[in-house]
């Protein structure tokens, strides 16, 4: 088998060389600012030496027959879209949030399509470099971060109109063994904890931005790599510790300061018409993990809204139930798009599943339009207490007996369980992560204006207007209005050359 334990996964990061700064300071991959971001992605290791898990968390390689883990899967069938959905969101219930290791696979899943596509229309050689990349992947139970958002400058400006050109990441030079990219990327989630970085395009390119239509993977700690990060972590609980206080999220500002890349490592090279292609379909792959992670989030915020309201002794109340059946609501369409989506999905020239975008899209909409409702519900059962609760020294010290005696709740319910309730939704909605995930909540997977543009240029409105004109009278030979799966030929015409 290619499953490598947590503990191979943590020697690969500490024999890696500096080139992570907080503060300034230039740090390795021992800092404990770190270790909570790690732990998440160990549970991925974890889980998938575990039998009870092995179903869900790992699957058979295209490429050798090998069992590999299912971070590093290219989907084959429909029953992989389900099944990564559903892993997503059992290990982000695990963790209470973001499991972080899926921007990895999105990006591999999205690089399996496009390099066989640009192959086949162009007569490049990418597809086979990538699958020698994906078996060494696969076979070392590699952790992937996605680089894809630029920094952008100017956003009325294309990145060849930029008056600073390297304010999209580009090729600054071109040498037989490989290339030279100068840029950055940011919102990395997880890099300084990966162990390779892969690159993607940001956006569609026109024969000026050729430069800027760049992919590629290169190690973490690559020369000229340098990861500007900020974590956010759990506040330390030494009196109530509990599991989700182990966790946390590491975010890296990537700067690539004239990064040699490898030729065997490169995907894309000035190839400006798939950009636009590679970028929506990481997207579209990361959608589609999104409708399991955000439930996964949903899941957590709903139990904790429903534990606050049993302990203050309301979970009766029928505005209670309201509001609790409200995230649960959001969780179960999101998931159910994610369903849809992988039913409704297609394969393509390389053999990998892509699920259907418009489920997808619509999935991540909903989930974005509803995230900072969902805050507001718990924060709304829980009370100011989530907000204003004593240290935890304090009960401890000359007062601990009375904060005891001020803290009780609903009869029968033992006061430290009350405590270790409102840790967790203290934590969940005014710690240093919650932020985080609340923003992740609209901008993770895409902006919701991306989601829009995407969904007003897949659907079929001329078709749909067929409905209103026959019941205008306009089109008497009007049947019925079906969307249909758009075949991967249709979307690869948009990208072929004229």
């Amino acid at each position: 088998m290619a499953l490598k334990t947590a503990e191979q996964y943590m020697e690969r990061l500490f024999k890696m060389r500096k080139n992570i700064y907080i503060n300034g300071q230039e740090l390795d991959r021992l800092d404990p600012r770190l270790q909570a971001g790690i732990n998440i992605i160990k549970e991925t290791f974890k889980l998938a030496a575990q039998p009870e898990w092995q179903e869900l968390c790992t699957a058979t390689s295209h490429l050798t027959g090998e069992t590999v883990n299912r971070f590093c899967h290219i989907h084959q069938n429909k029953e992989d879209l389900l099944k990564k959905q559903k892993m997503t969101r059992m290990l982000g219930q695990r963790v209470g949030g973001c499991i972080q290791r899926c921007m990895g696979t999105d990006s591999m899943n999205a690089l399996s399509v496009v390099t066989k596509e640009m192959d086949d229309v162009m007569g490049t050689e990418y597809h086979q470099r990538f699958l020698n990349f994906l078996k060494y992947f696969q076979e070392n139970d590699l952790v992937g971060c996605c680089a894809q958002t630029d920094v952008k400058g100017d956003r009325s400006k294309r990145p060849n109109e930029q008056p600073d050109p390297d304010l999209y990441l580009r090729i600054v030079e071109e040498r037989e063994d490989g290339i030279v990219v100068r840029g950055a990327k940011a919102h990395n989630t997880a890099a300084p904890y990966a162990d390779e970085i892969i690159v993607i395009p940001t956006r569609f390119m026109t024969d000026k931005d050729a430069p800027y239509a760049v992919a590629f993977a290169v190690p973490g700690d690559h020369p000229g790599v340098k990861m500007v990060v900020r974590p956010a972590l759990p506040r330390t609980r030494e009196a109530t510790p509990s599991p989700i206080f182990q966790y946390g999220d590491v975010e890296s500002f990537t700067i690539f300061d004239d990064v040699f890349v490898p030729k065997e490592r490169v995907f894309m090279k000035g190839e400006f018409m798939f950009a636009g292609f590679l970028a929506l379909m990481f997207a579209h792959f990361h959608r589609h993990s999104y409708t399991g992670c955000k439930p996964a989030v949903s899941d957590v915020l709903a139990s904790a809204a429903a534990l606050v309201a049993e302990y203050s002794g309301l979970e009766k109340a029928h505005y209670v139930r309201e509001k609790i059946s409200h995230i649960i609501g959001t969780a179960e369409l999101v998931y159910a798009t994610g369903i849809a989506s992988a039913e409704a999905s297609e394969k393509f020239a390389s053999g990998t599943q892509v699920p259907d975008e418009i489920y997808t899209n619509v999935g991540r909409r909903h989930a974005g339009h509803n995230i900072y409702h969902e805050y507001e519900i718990l924060a709304d059962l829980a009370g100011g207490l989530c907000a204003t609760m004593p240290f935890e020294d304090d009960f401890d010290s000359e007062n601990g007996e009375l904060l005891r005696k001020y803290m009780q709740r609903a009869a029968g319910v033992p006061v430290e369980d009350i405590i270790r309730c409102y840790r967790l939704v203290e934590h969940l909605t005014v710690g240093d992560l919650s932020g985080v995930m609340q923003v992740a909540g609209i901008h993770g997977g895409g902006s919701p204006q991306m989601e829009t543009i995407a969904l007003m240029q897949r659907y079929p409105l001329k078709k749909l207007k067929g409905v209103a004109k026959y019941l205008a009278g306009i089109d008497t030979d009007f049947t019925c209005f079906e969307r249909g799966t758009v075949t991967p030929k249709q979307i690869m015409d948009r990208f072929k050359r004229k």
